[in-house]
């Protein structure tokens, strides 16, 4: 679903901040990550940091767990293949593309 994870330090030398800075971001919900593999380490998918954590993140998050859903079913929801999309892929695609309100619509639709 999600492909390739970053773990807490990977996250950090992409972004060039601290481990601790990378926790807070988790903590105040800007980045979304999840305890993967047998051994539960905490990872945040990959398209979710490039230089910087995708600024636009936080609100989706925001909507879609307003809307009830846990972390697990808003990465599910963000990863989901949509066809109806004005790209190709899933909503964290769109996102990247900058369909930010298209993206922010549906999570409204789904959440509610």
């Amino acid at each position: 679903m999600v492909g390739e994870w970053l773990t807490v330090p990977e996250v950090a030398e992409r972004l060039g901040l601290r481990l601790s800075d990378v926790r807070r971001l988790i903590e105040d919900r800007e980045l979304l990550a999840a305890r993967i593999g047998e051994r539960r380490v905490v990872k945040v998918p990959a398209k979710f940091v490039d230089e910087r954590a995708m600024p636009h993140l936080r609100g989706t998050f925001t909507v879609l767990g307003d809307g009830g859903m846990n972390d697990e079913e808003i990465l599910r929801w963000l990863f989901t293949p949509d066809a109806t999309l004005p790209v190709p892929g899933a909503p964290v695609d769109a996102l990247t593309a900058g369909f930010k309100t298209e993206v922010r619509r549906r999570a409204m639709e789904q959440a509610f």
